[in-house]
């Protein structure tokens, strides 16, 4: 589908932008939400994190990198510590043995699975000893298809602190992700929109 389909059939976007300045480092999360043909924010803009090298450019993420993928994702599942949180979307209970596979050499590399079923060397542990995963979104980022070595895991989750990279996620505060997990609807076919201005 092309980038003018997804945003056209989309009523509501995550827009994540590097406005940084000279030697200043600052990325911006805005939400946008469409009424009558205007795209519209729905909050004051969030202070958000991504990689700690920043944005790659469209087509060049890669495991490891620690750079975000620059581009226009869906987003169709949120996760998190608790049994259910309030939102519309989809979401999904993160347990003790779910594991997101980043083994480029695995059959469900870029897959949920639980660490008992897969021979995976490396994976992430989705439910971490800080409070990193508590909420969570998956960014539909290399899914489909997944291409192998393309970068796995890529999530909108709870940031460090202010100013405090991801290894190529995009992250904010708490208090933010609870309201963008609460505002978001499959029925508006929400997006992510992630890059630098050009």
């Amino acid at each position: 589908m092309s980038r003018e389909n997804k945003i056209g059939q989309s009523s509501q976007i995550i827009l994540v932008r590097d406005n940084s300045f000279f030697f200043f480092t600052k990325t911006t999360l805005y939400a946008l939400e469409k009424h009558k043909d205007k795209w519209q924010t729905v909050f004051e803009p969030f202070d958000a994190v991504i990689g700690r090298n920043g944005f790659a450019p469209t087509g060049e993420k890669r495991e490891g990198d620690g750079r975000t993928p620059s581009g226009i994702y869906t987003l169709k599942m949120s996760f998190g510590y608790d049994s259910s949180v309030k939102t519309k979307m989809p979401y999904r209970q993160v347990l003790a043995d779910d594991i997101w596979v980043d083994d480029q050499n695995a059959e469900d590399y870029n897959l949920w699975v639980k660490k008992s079923e897969t021979h995976a060397t490396s994976y992430e542990m989705m439910r971490r000893d800080d409070n990193l995963y508590k909420y969570g979104i998956v960014i539909e980022y290399n899914t489909d298809p997944i291409i192998k070595g393309n970068g796995s895991a890529i999530f909108l989750h709870i940031w460090k602190g202010r100013g405090i990279p991801t290894a190529g996620c995009v992250a904010v505060s708490e208090e933010s992700i609870i309201k963008i997990i609460g505002w978001l609807d499959p029925a508006a076919s929400p997006l992510i929109i992630t890059g630098s201005r050009d």
